[in-house]
């Protein structure tokens, strides 16, 4: 999926709304591990509950992989049901992969061609041989992290370089020479609003995902404020806050109150 259907679907919805699919099987209402596939019972209800308020869905694959093939086999059939029932959502792997050369080629089939994902996000530590991979595959998004909500981003993100530019400003600004860098997006935390203008200023029409709004702390209102360009620009993730907002029968309900919620901010600068 190329950026401008991201763009009608937000238009369309007034949403900027990333719904982040976390599953964790310890959190999820109790009567769903009767099911021979509870985690894609779960996804498959917030799924459709939230679909009238959200124009994306991020996978975050650590909830998968840690439970085996069990876990892949429900990404896979949440990836099913998202191409097949909503084919006009945008989603996401949220897998950080962050390797070069024939194994980032081969991550990148796995989530582009085999399981369908239309972006995957990625750690540009090892340069451009890491992310150019990804960036090949025609009409698919290449998710960069670039300043993170995490307080280890201090550790090296915010360093600051001989010409007073900081780590994360000068990784942005050399990912714009490589190869195909328009399918590029790029991870900036909700917990760091004060850069955001200086981050339009090197990107000003790339789309950002951001997340931290909610259980981390971020506020969507200076998200909206000070990240939105004049094709939107956003994609604004909420995970436990919304997937979790219920942990009894009424989790689907829950969750599309809480979406709903969000959206309905998001809509005011839409």
């Amino acid at each position: 999926m190329n950026t401008n259907i991201l763009k009608q679907q937000i238009e369309l919805k007034k949403s900027m709304l990333c719904v982040g699919l976390d599953v964790d099987l310890e959190k999820i209402p109790k009567h769903l591990l009767d099911f021979e596939d509870p985690i894609f019972e779960f996804n498959k209800a917030v799924i459709d509950a939230t679909i009238k308020f959200s124009v994306a869905y991020k996978p975050n694959l650590a909830f998968y992989e840690a439970y085996g093939l069990k876990g892949w086999s429900a990404l896979e059939k949440t990836m099913n049901y998202l191409n097949n029932s909503y084919p006009d959502v945008f989603t996401i792997a949220d897998a950080k992969r962050g390797d070069i050369g024939n194994t980032a080629s081969r991550y990148a089939k796995a989530f582009f061609n085999d399981l369908g994902f239309d972006a995957v996000t990625v750690a540009p530590y090892m340069g451009k041989d890491s992310v150019e991979p990804f960036l090949a595959f025609k009409n698919k998004q290449t998710i960069m992290l670039a300043l993170t909500s995490n307080q280890g981003a201090q550790d090296f993100q915010l360093e600051k370089l001989n010409d007073n530019r900081f780590v994360f400003e000068k990784v942005i600004e050399q990912s714009k020479s490589w190869h195909n860098s328009e399918q590029l997006m790029y991870v900036v935390g909700a917990t760091k609003p004060k850069f955001f203008k200086k981050i339009r200023q090197i990107i000003p029409n790339a789309f950002l995902l951001v997340p931290g709004i909610g259980a981390q702390g971020g506020s969507l209102e200076e998200v909206c404020e000070f990240g939105m360009n004049s094709n939107h620009g956003l994609l604004i993730n909420s995970s436990r806050g919304i997937i979790y907002k219920s942990n009894a029968e009424d989790f689907a309900e829950a969750a599309a109150s809480e979406a709903e919620k969000l959206q309905l901010v998001m809509k005011k600068y839409l």
